[in-house]
């Protein structure tokens, strides 16, 4: 059985039809949910971008050990193992954070294609006049960063040109050169839907026509009120148009996985990184950049993520609560093509669980950053059960508790009426933390629960 993996940057799960929502178009993935399992308690590990996907790639943590960092050895990615099993394995990537010097997250792939012109990336030196699109005290970055953004997004003229089109375009041309050999595995991993937010302009009118404001391509990540209502709404806009573009271009890589006759023994898996506040709590952005010592939560809205998967010996439009994170999908990606899942690694498969012949993988999701940060550091973990969110952050800061099934936006902070629900979430995570390989500085700087 072949295998593609195709993961996005950004993408908040409740912005998707097939996680209930009912304003953004994403007709691509909704029927890829539609005709695979859907996960509905899928939680960021390591977190953000560069250490989740180690974890994806790798199936183990890096918050406790390098954080954001290259592969180090003795972690085996994903396309190591499958090509020991025989697969011819491609990434195709528009992530300059994946692909830049010194990073080596395309190390075991037989080829590598980067999409350039993401972002900031040193690709086009031209000369370009370009004008803010807002006021830059609402912008996060500096004006150089945006000024080399601008550079390459002057080579953008019709939609093709975008780099989620471009990579998907990719990855299509890919298949169709490559669609006879006996067993592959296709890893794509796309910036978007990634700030800035500047799709095509119709995308945008789609969520906004008539908008004549300040376009906010690139929040400042900080507290939301610095954006007038109107301002919010096109933001949102903004980031809506960008997913409805890269649903369409995934939608047509799937069209071509059908023209191919890959369907029935071809496996596909669709993930994302972490979310993005985009006004909930007060906050704009993922994390804080105001003032680095003091972290934020991390809520629904960032920590937890679409997962889908699509297989021959899968279910088909079955949605499942098992609790599962992002080292947890190799291993039942390996499981799921009838491959021995690794037993060196902090995930596991989830597929006995999902057949009804095995526990879940695990019983808490934690989702955090580097714990291992300075004295006086705050940094917080969520540690999810399925039922209740625990937010820690040790001594440093407020712990909350929610109970996320009867408060899904997590508004109501019942920690002081559930002090003891509170408690054994915390003995859990200590007791994990310990598991994975924490030293007892690490756990102990974790031990006290407010």
């Amino acid at each position: 059985m072949n295998l593609i993996v195709i993961v996005c940057d950004t993408l908040r799960r409740d912005y998707l039809g097939c996680y209930g929502n009912d304003w953004v178009k994403s007709p691509s993935l909704d029927a890829l949910s539609k005709s695979g399992m859907t996960f509905d308690r899928c939680y960021v590990g390591s977190f953000p971008t560069v250490p989740q996907r180690h974890d994806l790639m790798c199936s183990n943590y890096v918050f406790h050990t390098t954080g954001w960092a290259p592969i180090q050895d003795g972690n085996v990615p994903l396309q190591m193992r499958l090509r020991k099993e025989g697969y011819i394995s491609q990434f195709i990537a528009d992530h300059t954070q994946l692909l830049a010097p010194g990073m080596n997250y395309d190390q075991g792939f037989n080829g590598v294609e980067w999409i350039r012109g993401q972002i900031a990336d040193r690709w086009v030196t031209d000369p370009v006049k370009w004008e803010p699109p807002c006021d830059p005290k609402k912008t996060r970055g500096d004006g150089n960063w945006m000024a080399g953004f601008y550079r390459n997004f002057s080579r953008r003229h019709t939609e093709e040109d975008w780099p989620s089109p471009k990579t998907m375009s990719a990855a299509m041309k890919w298949l169709e050169r490559n669609y006879t050999h006996e067993k592959f595995l296709l890893y794509i991993d796309t910036f978007d839907v990634h700030e800035p937010w500047l799709p095509p302009k119709f995308y945008t009118e789609m969520y906004d026509p008539g908008y004549e404001g300040e376009e906010v391509t690139e929040p400042r990540y900080d507290f939301a009120g610095y954006l007038t209502d109107e301002e919010l709404h096109h933001v949102k806009a903004l980031y809506a148009g960008s997913i409805t573009m890269m649903d369409k271009w995934i939608g047509r890589l799937m069209e071509k996985v059908e023209d191919l006759g890959l369907a029935d023994n071809t496996a596909v898996v669709f993930t994302s990184d972490h979310g993005w506040y985009l006004g909930e709590h007060g906050y704009m952005g993922k994390h804080t950049v105001l003032d680095r010592a003091k972290g934020w939560p991390y809520y629904d809205e960032v920590a937890r993520v679409p997962l889908l998967m699509r297989a021959p010996n899968l279910p088909q439009g079955v949605r499942s609560n098992i609790l599962m994170q992002p080292v947890d999908v190799a291993p039942t990606m390996m499981d799921i093509l009838g491959l021995q899942p690794p037993r060196d690694t902090h995930g596991k498969s989830a597929l006995p669980a999902i057949l009804g012949k095995g526990a879940p993988p695990r019983e808490i999701a934690v989702t955090t950053r580097d714990v291992k940060r300075a004295p006086g550091y705050c940094t917080y973990s969520a540690i999810n059960d399925g039922t209740w969110s625990l937010q820690h952050a040790a001594e440093l800061g407020p712990a909350e508790l929610y109970n996320i099934v009867t408060d899904p936006g997590q508004q109501n902070n019942v920690f002081e009426q559930n002090v003891s629900v509170a408690e054994g979430l915390h003995a859990q995570y200590l007791d994990y933390l310990r598991e994975i390989g924490c030293t007892e500085e690490q756990v102990n700087g974790r031990a006290a629960l407010r």
